[in-house]
């Protein structure tokens, strides 16, 4: 029996981060060795041309990156791992996609608000198109299932939508893929818990790669609160109900196991206990990806089969897709 197919990509756009993890990564690996899908997960760099970059940092950016994916546990033996600009169909559908693409619907997406509020001196096209490209992305490989955040929900129904539209017009052609969220949709800056972990504020995000030492710092600085109960109140306790979620997402137990883990310690025992337990979480993560980045050639390889692969089914979908409207 054929295994539905799941499609989900990362942008690289620098080093990943722990909310990165348990948001995607993870979650890829999970869904992979679940045995249940087809897998393809591919390194989105067209998306990562959106924002500010520097062309010399670009391919280091996409070794760096399919490091993570290997030594995370993606096996290419079990999906298909490749890099977006080595499928050429998928800028092709998705200028086939923006034909149909109401002007409505794109420019209600919140994350081109956000983007466009974030980097205002850069407000690009390919931010408002964003959400077609992703479209195709994953209607290209005929997806039934896409691994995605919450922030990226509203993309995804506009797939949805696409597919929908384009079988009307064309005849049925596309699935309308549905999504999978992770258990840990969000992972909040350790040194201000009500804003997102991102990059952009290093002190407050922990690195997968980061060094023992490193993480032990950063936790330690983490911001909690004036009482001293270790507790999960999101609202009136963000940091400490944050550590909680990133110690509940690594270990697979339910918040209310991890706080019974910690009742009767103070925030000092918590940050110890929690960088400990990350630090030795991502060893083997560590250990892995030095020795593929000294072995750059086999990451390559990697890439270069699952990018043969990728390409050679969406060679065959662009193929029916130019049949269904004329061309």
């Amino acid at each position: 029996m054929k295994k539905p197919i799941l499609v989900s990509g990362i942008q690289p756009t620098g080093r990943l981060h722990i909310g990165n993890y348990l948001g995607a990564l993870k979650n890829f690996v999970d869904l992979q060795n679940s045995g249940k899908y087809d897998c393809y997960f591919f390194i989105a760099d067209y998306h990562s041309l959106t924002e500010n970059f520097n062309p010399a940092e670009k391919p280091a950016q996409i070794l760096n990156l399919a490091a993570d994916f290997l030594a995370a546990g993606l096996d290419p033996k079990k999906s298909k791992i490749f890099i977006q600009s080595a499928v050429p169909q998928s800028t092709e559908l998705a200028w086939i996609l923006e034909t149909i693409a109401p002007m409505g619907e794109l420019k209600r997406m919140t994350q081109f608000k956000d983007k466009s509020d974030a980097q205002q001196e850069n407000v690009n096209v390919g931010l408002f198109t964003y959400p077609t490209l992703m479209a195709a992305d994953i209607l290209l490989y005929d997806a039934q299932f896409v691994p995605v955040g919450d922030d990226q929900l509203q993309h995804l129904e506009l797939a949805r939508t696409l597919a929908r539209k384009f079988n009307s017009h064309f005849g049925r052609t596309f699935f309308e893929p549905k999504e999978i969220l992770t258990a840990t949709p969000r992972v909040m800056s350790l040194d201000d818990p009500e804003k997102k972990m991102s990059k952009s504020r290093p002190g407050g995000c922990l690195f997968i790669d980061d060094e023992p030492e490193v993480i032990k710092s950063k936790i330690r600085g983490a911001v909690t609160d004036s009482e001293s109960v270790v507790k999960y109140d999101p609202k009136r306790k963000a940091g400490i109900s944050n550590m909680l979620e990133i110690m509940s997402g690594l270990s697979g137990k339910s918040i209310a196991e991890v706080e019974r883990g910690f009742a009767g310690m103070n925030y000092g025992e918590l940050k110890h206990s929690l960088a400990d337990y990350v630090s030795d979480y991502f060893e083997k993560f560590r250990k892995k990806k030095a020795t593929l980045l000294k072995k750059s050639a086999v990451i390559k390889s990697a890439l270069r089969s699952g990018s043969a692969k990728a390409k050679k089914s969406a060679e065959k979908k662009m193929a029916d897709i130019k049949k269904k409207i004329g061309l």
